[in-house]
């Protein structure tokens, strides 16, 4: 048998839990895309440090799930609230340090017309700043906690196993990416947001608070970014530096899918996440990352504005 067939035939036993895994990690990769997708939409800027939005939002879970769950283990309905208090705690944390580095980093550049290297500069010493703090008050190492509620198999799918985890990650990402496209597309909010990324100055004369709407949609990008950091770090706890790969690889998919574009931040890291996934039956798991970032070159020598293009100025 050859090399292709052998490993065609290991992907047709593989399929389907290679599919559910990838499809959970893309939710996880587009709720992060979108943190860089938005913020590019309205300041034409990339935010680095939104690696450290994501950590920081996977520590407050975590912290909060040690205080609530002790060394008890909870039954099925306090596992659910734990898990929606996570979840939230994990987005408000995102939330806030979003809006601070918006009030420290970028907002005192803005008015003072600074040029587009001092804000790169300015959220690379902020991602630092947030890495190593992180690092210094935590002692660098991993927090994790028993989480037997989220690793039973709830059923499968031709014999492929979906845990709790994947229709957590399933059901709070759909229902947020959903949410907040309607909120973009529909909500007096969402026009603000679309007319500041499609001329901010136009907008302020028809009476757009520009300082409030951009602060508001780093706050939207923070509260998905942290809780995104949360659903990633269930398997493998809250890790210092946790954020560098998977916000890469999310800013790799929102590029992908079109930076500036929602819904093609949220195609992006679908795609990203199966082929990814699906490229373990090929390649050993050492090389998943060179698949991924090689299928986002191939794209964008194809078609550079990514797959959906830029819109997020335009209507939903």
């Amino acid at each position: 048998m050859s090399y292709f067939s052998s490993h065609f035939a290991t992907l047709g036993h593989e399929f389907w839990g290679l599919l559910v895994g990838g499809i959970a990690n893309g939710f996880i990769y587009a709720m992060v895309a979108i943190g860089y997708t938005m913020v590019y939409g309205v300041l034409r800027l990339i935010n680095f440090a939104h690696s450290e939005v994501f950590m920081t939002g996977a520590f407050a879970s975590f912290f909060l799930l040690k205080f609530l769950v002790g060394n008890s283990t909870p039954n099925a309905f306090e596992s659910v609230v734990y898990l929606i208090a996570a979840v939230l705690i994990g987005g408000i944390v995102g939330a806030l340090v979003a809006l601070l580095l918006e009030r420290v980093a970028y907002r005192p550049l803005r008015r003072r017309s600074a040029p587009k290297l001092a804000y790169l500069i300015s959220a690379i010493g902020a991602s630092y700043f947030l890495y190593n703090f992180v690092g210094k008050e935590f002692g660098r190492i991993n927090l994790s906690i028993d989480a037997p509620y989220t690793n039973n198999t709830v059923f499968t799918i031709f014999g492929a196993p979906v845990q709790t985890y994947y229709i957590v990650i399933f059901f709070v990402g759909v229902t947020m990416l959903v949410t907040l496209d309607r909120l973009v597309a529909t909500s007096k909010l969402g026009h603000g947001i679309r007319a500041v990324a499609q001329d901010a100055e136009t907008a302020s004369l028809m009476g757009v608070n520009i300082d409030r709407t951009i602060a508001l949609t780093f706050m939207l990008g923070g509260f998905l970014g942290g809780v995104a950091g949360f659903l990633y770090s269930i398997p493998v706890g809250a890790v210092y530096g946790m954020g560098f790969t998977p916000a890469l690889k999310a800013f790799s998919a929102a590029v992908l899918g079109g930076i500036g574009n929602l819904r093609g931040a949220v195609l992006g890291g679908l795609i990203l996440g199966v082929v990814e996934s699906l490229s373990v039956a090929f390649v050993s798991g050492a090389y998943i990352d060179v698949v991924a970032f090689g299928v986002l070159v191939l794209v964008l020598l194809v078609r550079p504005t990514g797959i959906l293009g830029e819109r997020l100025g335009r209507s939903a």
